[in-house]
C-alpha cells in the first residue's frame, strides 16, 4: 500500500488565521475558581434579550422537529417593513459572519482583491483569503479616522469588494454620511461597497448613516446588520444583508438551505416588535459608554471616541499585564493584540454596576503595577 500521508488541505489555509473569540465565562470561572465574572469582551447587550423574544422561543420549542423556513420569509417581511426595502432585497443568515462568507463565495475569484480598513473586523480578510483573493489593507488615520482619499487610492482594476465597518470594530469610529456618499459616487460601479453596520443602533452622531438611504436610491451597496448586538440574541445567531436584488440573487445561490434555525427566526421577529427593549438598550449603552470614558479618563487612560457599545482604551506598556490581572479578578475584556494594538484593550459597555466594578478593579491593579492614577 502506498502511504503518502493524509490528504493535504488547501494551500490558502496557511495564510488564514481562525477567528479567536473572547474568553467565555465558564472558562474564566474554572481557571481562577471565581464565583463572580463580569464579561465585557464580546460587545453583547448587558440587558439580555427582549422578553418578547424569550416568550417567542418558549412557544416555538414544541415545533423543533420541523425544519425551519429556508428563506426566513416571515423575518424578511418584518425587516422589509421596518427598513423600507422590499423583501426581495434581503438575505437572512446565521449571523453577519455567514454573510461575509457568502459575499466572498459569490463574488471573489482567485486573484481578485478586497479592500479593508485596518484595524477592523478580521472576518473580512478571512473571507477574502478563503477564496484565494488578495487583501489590501488601508490603515486608518490618526484617531482611527477613515480617510476617503486613502480608500480610493487603494482601489485597482482587480478590486471586487470594499468593506467598511461603521461604527468600526474595534475602534468605535465611523464614516460620516457625506463621506460615504462621496465614496460611492467616486468608486467604479463594479466595486461592491459592503457596509457592516452591526453597531448602527448605538450610533448617535448627527452625521452618522447606516447606509439605507443610499440603498433606497439604488446604489451598489450591501448593508450587513445583526441581531447579536442591541437585540441581545448572540446565542441564537441571526443577521441579514440588505442589497440590490441582483446581489441578493447571487447570495441565495451560495446560501445553505436551512441556515437560520427556527428559534433564531422567531426570536428575531419578536425582538423587532419590542421598541421598549430597544430604547432601553440604547439608553443603557449611551449612559454606560459615557461612564466608561469618564471613569477611564479619571484614571489617566485615553480612549477613542466611540459610536458603538464598546470603548478602545490605550493603557500603553501595561496593557497585557492589566488584561491578565483583570482576568484573575473575574473581569473579561478584549486585548488589542489581535488587531495589532498591543497597547490597547477593548472594553464592552456593561450595566452601570458592571462598569463601576471594572473601573474599581482597574484602579487597584494599576496601583499595584505602580502606575499612578490621575485622581
Amino acid at each position: 500500500m502506498n502511504r503518502t500521508g493524509p490528504t493535504p488541505a488547501r494551500e490558502t489555509l496557511g495564510r488564514m488565521a481562525p477567528y479567536t473569540p473572547g474568553k467565555p465565562i465558564w472558562e474564566v470561572r474554572e481557571e481562577y475558581g471565581l464565583d463572580r465574572i463580569v464579561k465585557l469582551a464580546s460587545n453583547e447587550n448587558p440587558l439580555g434579550p427582549s422578553p418578547l423574544a424569550l416568550a417567542a422561543i418558549t412557544e416555538m420549542l414544541s415545533e423543533l422537529h420541523r425544519y425551519p423556513d429556508h428563506r426566513a420569509t416571515a423575518l424578511a417581511e418584518a425587516l422589509a417593513e421596518r427598513l423600507g426595502v422590499a423583501p426581495s432585497q434581503l438575505v437572512v443568515a446565521n449571523g453577519a459572519d455567514e454573510l461575509i462568507t457568502l459575499l466572498s463565495e459569490a463574488y471573489l475569484d482567485p486573484g481578485d482583491e478586497i479592500v479593508v480598513p485596518s484595524p477592523s473586523f478580521s472576518e473580512y480578510e478571512f473571507g477574502g483569503l478563503l477564496m484565494n483573493a488578495d487583501v489590501v489593507r488601508v490603515p486608518l488615520r490618526e484617531g482611527f479616522a477613515y480617510e476617503i482619499t486613502d480608500i480610493l487610492a487603494s482601489v485597482t482594476p482587480r478590486t471586487k469588494l470594499l468593506y467598511l465597518c461603521s461604527p468600526n470594530n474595534p475602534t468605535g469610529t465611523y464614516l460620516s454620511r457625506n463621506h460615504l456618499r462621496h465614496l460611492t459616487d467616486a468608486l467604479p460601479e463594479r466595486v461592491l461597497v459592503v457596509l457592516d453596520a452591526a453597531y448602527a443602533h448605538f450610533a448617535d452622531a448627527e452625521d452618522y448613516t447606516d447606509g439605507f438611504e443610499l440603498l433606497r436610491e439604488g446604489r451598489n451597496i450591501a448593508i450587513l446588520q445583526t441581531f447579536s448586538k442591541i437585540y441581545g440574541l448572540a446565542g441564537v445567531r441571526a443577521g441579514y444583508c440588505a442589497a440590490p436584488e441582483a446581489i441578493v440573487r447571487a447570495l441565495l445561490q451560495v446560501k445553505e438551505p436551512f441556515n437560520v434555525n427556527a428559534l433564531a427566526q422567531t426570536a428575531a421577529i419578536a425582538a423587532l416588535r419590542d421598541d421598549d427593549h430597544l430604547a432601553a438598550s440604547r439608553r443603557c449603552n449611551a449612559e454606560g459608554r459615557r461612564q466608561l470614558r469618564e471613569g477611564l479618563a479619571a484614571l489617566g487612560v485615553p480612549t477613542t471616541e466611540s459610536q458603538a457599545n464598546f470603548v478602545l482604551a490605550e493603557f500603553g506598556d501595561d496593557a497585557q499585564d492589566l488584561d491578565r490581572a483583570l482576568l484573575r479578578r473575574g473581569v473579561i475584556v478584549r486585548s488589542g493584540k489581535g488587531w495589532g494594538l498591543p497597547r490597547h484593550l477593548r472594553i464592552s459597555v456593561g450595566t452601570g454596576e458592571e462598569n463601576a466594578f471594572l473601573l474599581r478593579v482597574l484602579r487597584e491593579e494599576m496601583t499595584a503595577l505602580g502606575r499612578p492614577c490621575s485622581s
